[in-house]
């Protein structure tokens, strides 16, 4: 058994889902539901590297994926090894209107090719494993409104396009998030998404002083229509009916909601590592707390 095989098995799948768009969609749903979105190498101040045939191993041996490089990185090769036709791009993650138009790379996004259908086609449909709150199963690449288990997503026009009108295609568009989740919007285009780029804006967001990843341990995944989040001492879970919202106020009910209910993978965190960071999240957490929970 290689480690395509392994990681199959780590999202549930005994057989190989065929190079379909229901054997993309199966892969997708499966992966985005079983292996969480997480950043918590980087609390523990040793960030996992982004190569995704390291990624690959971490996922089939039963580790930790990590953030958008570490999950995109690694499901791109997954979805190679399938039979897929899959190409990247690079991501633009905003949160506030004045960040928009900015041009760093902060998020990883894959495009799969080739699976034309009536209402796509074009055939390119956007996967991603690595948003965290996110679609539970692909987008097709055309411009509109998605609704995917009850959310809408909604794809526009590429990249300062909008004024010339021209359509979305597979190389930029502009995206719209779900209502309620922690972003606003991404930008996508082909603006320079080499290792080397990705090397170098991983090195900022695990270890820059500013980086959002070093905050709060984080911990996230789509099951179908439930967008499922331990953030710092806060578990909640979101769907389009409504917002669960509650506070975990003691160590093993925020270690059992980030290993149970998350699926965080944990058997290389040391006792003196769970202590600290437990220490370092209630801190956070009552800072928070006390101003307001801005």
């Amino acid at each position: 058994m290689d480690d395509s095989d392994r990681y199959l098995l780590r999202l549930g799948l005994t057989a190989r889902p065929p190079a379909t768009l229901a054997g993309l969609r199966e892969v997708h749903r499966a992966h985005v539901a079983r292996i969480p979105y997480d950043n918590l190498s980087i609390m523990l101040g040793r960030p996992d590297p982004v190569d995704p045939e390291a990624g690959v191993v971490r996922a089939a041996h039963g580790g930790r994926l990590g953030y958008c490089f570490h999950q995109n990185g690694a499901f791109g090769r997954l979805l190679t090894a399938l039979g897929f036709s899959v190409s990247r791009r690079h991501g633009h993650v905003w949160f506030r209107p004045e960040d928009e138009l900015g041009t760093g790379l902060n998020h990883l996004v894959l495009v799969v090719s080739g699976l034309p259908t009536d209402d796509n086609p074009g055939g390119h449909w956007w996967v991603d494993a690595g948003l965290g709150e996110g679609f539970a199963e692909p987008l097709p690449l055309v411009r509109g409104d998605h609704v995917v288990e009850g959310w809408s997503f909604g794809i526009g026009a590429g990249y300062g396009a909008q004024a010339a009108g021209r359509p979305t295609g597979p190389a930029a568009w502009t995206y719209r998030h779900l209502p309620g989740g922690v972003l606003r919007g991404i930008v996508v285009t082909s603006r320079d998404h080499s290792a080397d780029v990705i090397a170098d804006s991983h090195r900022t967001l695990s270890a820059g002083e500013d980086s959002p990843f070093r905050r709060t341990v984080v911990a996230q995944r789509i099951d179908g229509p439930e967008q499922r989040t331990v953030r710092g001492l806060v578990h909640q879970v979101l769907t389009p009916g409504g917002r669960d919202q509650r506070d975990l106020r003691s160590y093993d009910e925020w270690r059992s909601a980030l290993v149970d209910d998350l699926l965080l993978a944990v058997d290389d965190v040391t006792d003196a590592e769970w202590a600290s960071l437990w220490d370092r999240t209630t801190t956070a957490h009552r800072a928070w707390d006390e101003a307001g929970r801005p």
